[in-house]
Order: C-alpha cells, then structure tokens, then sequence
C-alpha cells in the first residue's frame, strides 16, 4: 500500500531513528510495533542530550557560573516549548516529573490528602491503566474517600449514561480518566467528561499518556484541572514527564517531597515554600531528559501533529482491516474512527505470550500481557492480550509483516 498523499517523507522520518536500523536477529530486520510502550528517539533528540554532556553538564537554579547558567536556560527552555505544545496559560502550570505514574501520584498526595474526605467518591473508569488506579486506591485507604469505576460498552468506549448518573447521584469531588486506552486505543470524549465533571463541582484529571505523542492538546480547550504524560511515550527518553495543573489548583497545593529547590526559607523552626512550578520538583531534576524533552517536542512540532495523527490513523485502519482478515484473531476494542493507534488482539488457542515470542523470532516487537491492566482484561474475559501500538514512523509494509507473521503463529501452534 502507497503511503497517502497527506503524508510526510516516511523513508526520510525513518532515517532519522538509528535503532529502526538495526537487525533483530542476523539477518532479519526490526519492526518495532511496541509504541504504546515506549517510542523510539530520533538523532535530534540524541543529540541534545549527548550535547548537554559534553558541553553544558552542570546543576541548574543553584550555580552562578556559566555552565550552570547554560544547562537553566536549557532546562527552563523545555518547561516553555512543553507549555506551548499543550496550550498552558503559563509555565507556572508545568511541573517536570519522571513519568505520568509520578503525576498521578503527586496529585494523589498534594491535592488528594487536602481535599478529600470519608465518603467522598473519587470516580474513574474501567479502561484505566494501574497508573490511575492504584494511587487512588492507596488515597482511598489513607483518607475514607471511596474510589469508583464508570462502565465500558461492549465495544469498549466510556457508558456516557452510566457516567453522567454516576456524576449526579454521587458525591463526586474527583474524575480521573484516560484520554485513550493503551489496550482498547478508545479515544474518550475527554472535553465532555470534564465539563460533565466541572457541573457538579468536581475536579479533574486527564490520563494523556497515549493521547500527546498522537494528537495535538489544548489544556484549555479541554478545561483539564490536571493533565499528566511521559516523555518516553513521544520520541523523549525515559525519565521525562509533565504534570500540567491549573495555577491557582498547584498554587494551594501542599508540597509533596522536601529537599532543595522547592523551598523559599529554611531554619530550624520551618521552612515556606518557593513558587510553582518548583515547589513540586525537589532536589536535582533529571536535567538531560527534560532537555532531551524539548528537543522531542521541537521534532514533533516540525512534523506537525496534525500529519502525525493522521498518518497513524490511516496505519490503525489499515492494520485492523488486514486483521479482520484472520478468523483466528480476535481485535478488542472501537473501530478505527474511535481509536488510538493500538491494536490489542488474542488468537483462538495461543498465549498471548507465546503469540509475542514468534513474532519476536520474525523480527517483529509487540507487547503481550496484560499491559497494566488487569481489571480490564478481566472484563474482557482474558487474562491477556499482544497488542500492536503505531508511531509517526511505523509503515504499512510493516503492518503486512505482523500479518505474514501471525501465519507463522499459526503454523508453528497447530496440532
């Protein structure tokens, strides 16, 4: 299949991704179907990262010489491409993090344990990671607040009825929720939700996780209180994260962690606190990854997000329709007009294990599991599913390879 005409330069996008290059096996090469996992990073973000070290590695806001003056304006340059990308109000309202699981629980720990009390429901829904689960269960424990769960249709997208009446007849005081699932890709309608969720006085936060390397993101237009996501997940290496808080929310906000930098004085009577966003970020940050951050957006800016979303869009599409080719693989999840790009599946009579070790021997990496998320998977019936997940570089040709592969799934299990 011919790439659309909308599309960037594939071949030239591919290039710029060494390990896309390298043979899995001798002589067999890597198709890397395990985005929704981890992404792979292009030179340009290798680079920043490789040009911190060996030009500017020093600690920032603390020094006054000239390396650390550098890597400060370079750390805090990334706090400023990071607010643009999602549309903040201001960089007071980005707090660098490791990861969308150190968001949550920041939020679980600062606003959580001063606002919530026995009784007060904290409401998700069943298409949750663990990430958005566990930390309000351990809330839940320390507080008396109850933690309940919105239902999925069949087709797995969020029962609005069910959501809505929930939001009415409970004393809601916080909404959490996935933009789009890492197993089912079911894009919800994350701007409804919350507007839902602001009616009757509650606050919200968005899981974006799957949602930022994918598709553009207005925090404004979607009126998130919180809004949490990974470096590593949009070409950005492991140990990068935002948390996104309205100012006036992370303003009130007890600290979470004590150490340097977030404090304003210190004596042996008490301390007060420095302004957001470092009242949040404690201690030395990792400094390389969020710079490596920003290079991340500024190749995701360069591509646009509009071509990214619809390059994965066609993938997904195409990836389903040659899935529904085999009778022997079973697709959880919405259509592709409602979906991320992942393809989460099980086949009659394999382990999903098994299915991703021989796919593994033919080159291709997919995830098999239960992706930190159990609960779901018990509601679909299966204690785990491979999941195929897509990025800005993946091709139709490497779609065509799964396929090819699942043949050899087949073969190599039959009886």
């Amino acid at each position: 299949m011919t790439m659309p005409d909308y599309a960037y330069d594939i071949d030239a996008v591919r290039a710029q991704f060494p390990i896309l290059h390298v043979e899995h096996h001798p002589g067999v090469p890597l198709t890397y179907l395990d985005n929704g996992a981890s992404s792979q990073k292009p030179l340009a973000v290798i680079e920043a990262m490789d040009s911190y070290y060996r030009t500017t590695n020093a600690n920032v806001h603390r020094g006054i010489h000239k390396l650390s003056e550098q890597a400060s304006e370079a750390y805090e340059g990334a706090r400023v491409k990071v607010r643009r990308f999602i549309h903040a109000a201001s960089k007071r309202e980005i707090v660098f993090t490791r990861g969308t699981t150190e968001g949550i629980n920041l939020v679980a720990q600062t606003w959580g344990r001063a606002n919530l009390k026995p009784g007060d429901v904290i409401l998700s829904t069943q298409m949750e990671h663990h990430a958005n689960i566990v930390p309000w269960q351990m809330l839940a424990a320390q507080t008396g607040a109850v933690v309940k769960f919105a239902p999925i249709t069949p087709d797995g997208q969020i029962d609005a009825d069910a959501y809505a009446r929930m939001l009415r007849e409970l004393p809601v005081k916080l909404v959490t929720f996935t933009m789009v699932s890492n197993v089912l890709g079911t894009i919800t309608p994350a701007a409804d939700m919350a507007r839902l969720a602001h009616d009757v006085g509650a606050v919200v936060l968005m899981d974006a996780a799957q949602a930022v390397p994918h598709m553009a993101i207005d925090v404004q237009a979607l009126d998130a209180d919180f809004l949490v996501f990974s470096g590593h997940k949009m070409c950005a290496p492991t140990g990068s994260g935002v948390l996104y808080g309205k100012a006036a929310l992370l303003d009130a906000m007890p600290p979470w962690m004590g150490g340097g930098d977030m404090i304003s004085k210190v004596t042996f009577e008490g301390s007060t606190w420095n302004d957001i966003p470092f009242k949040f970020e404690a201690g030395t940050p990792l400094i390389s990854e969020q710079i490596g951050l920003g290079a991340a957006i500024d190749y995701l800016n360069a591509l646009g997000m509009d071509k990214v979303q619809a390059h994965e869009h066609a993938m997904t599409r195409y990836a389903l329709d040659r899935l529904a080719e085999l009778p022997f693989v079973h697709v959880y999840g919405p259509d592709a007009d409602k979906k991320g790009a992942v393809a989460a599946f099980s086949m009659d009579g394999v382990h999903a294990h098994d299915v991703a070790q021989v796919l593994d021997s033919q080159g291709i990496a997919v995830r098999a599991g239960h992706h930190c998320a159990q609960p779901l998977h018990s509601l679909l019936g299966t204690a785990a599913t491979a999941r195929a997940s897509f990025y800005l570089y993946n091709t139709f040709e490497e779609v065509d390879r799964l396929v090819d592969a699942l043949y050899v799934v087949k073969r190599t299990f039959s009886v």
